[in-house]
């Protein structure tokens, strides 16, 4: 009995879905026009985050240890000789692995590398060209990429929703005037934005000219990429 009851409470669930999906889509209320439009808005970065990695290799994990201290210490030292807090730098990563020798049947550890990543944000790009130059003259920096990013992504996101609201608008004003209308009050709106993905910035090896000298910097004389922010708005108008 208790499996029958099953079966036909089943039956019906299905049969009550199918109905449901084979009806057809509300129609919009009467004397009301819907419309759907995109905005965007390019707003300048007020950010520059860069990265820089440093590796050494020693014999051992403990000098290997002291070793990138050191140079984090130098890091520091650059920092506030160009009026930068240490503070501001995060450290993303701290490592220390064996390296092995793959050759011999043990595996046996024939050195140790220590590896970090930092990460410093600046509102001065003028500050760029200073510190990734100083980055380059510690002896083990490797790479270092430049990226930028809006802090201030809230007002970015209103305008572009207010864009996307003026194109909906002046659509829905064309329809009614079309028709012998005139557009009424906004009755209903649905809001999504989103910032369009960036490219990875490319790491970069330190530079640097035939005399010795310190490269011009790749981001010389550009302006930053703007960031664009979009939005979508889904509106209904009254009509008169």
């Amino acid at each position: 009995m208790k499996s029958i009851c099953i079966a036909l409470f089943l039956a019906l669930f299905f049969s009550l879905a199918a109905i449901a999906q084979s009806q057809p889509s509300p129609l919009p209320a009467i004397n009301t026009i819907s419309v759907t439009a995109d905005g965007k808005y390019e707003a300048a970065p007020d950010t520059a985050v860069v990265t820089f990695s440093f590796s050494v290799q020693e014999n051992d994990s403990k000098t290997a240890y002291d070793h990138l201290s050191r140079v984090v210490d130098e890091v520091r030292e650059m920092l506030r000789q160009n009026g930068i807090d240490p503070k501001q730098a995060q450290v993303g990563y701290f490592g220390l692995q064996p390296v092995r020798d793959y050759k011999n049947a043990k595996n046996k550890i024939i050195a140790y590398t220590a590896n970090t990543t930092i990460t410093l944000k600046l509102k001065d790009f003028a500050k760029i060209p200073a510190i990734t130059a100083g980055m380059s003259n510690i002896e083990v920096s490797s790479n270092q990429s430049i990226s930028y990013d809006l802090d201030n992504i809230d007002e970015a996101k209103t305008k572009a929703v207010q864009d996307a609201l003026k194109r909906a608008k002046l659509e829905a004003q064309t329809v009614a005037s079309s028709s012998t209308r005139s557009l009424g009050e906004l009755v209903y709106a649905s809001v999504d934005t989103a910032e369009q993905p960036r490219p990875m910035p490319m790491a970069r090896m330190a530079a640097m000219s035939a005399n010795g000298a310190p490269a011009l910097e790749p981001t010389a004389d550009f302006t930053p990429q703007s960031i664009t922010v979009t939005a979508h708005v889904n509106v209904v108008f009254a009509l008169k």
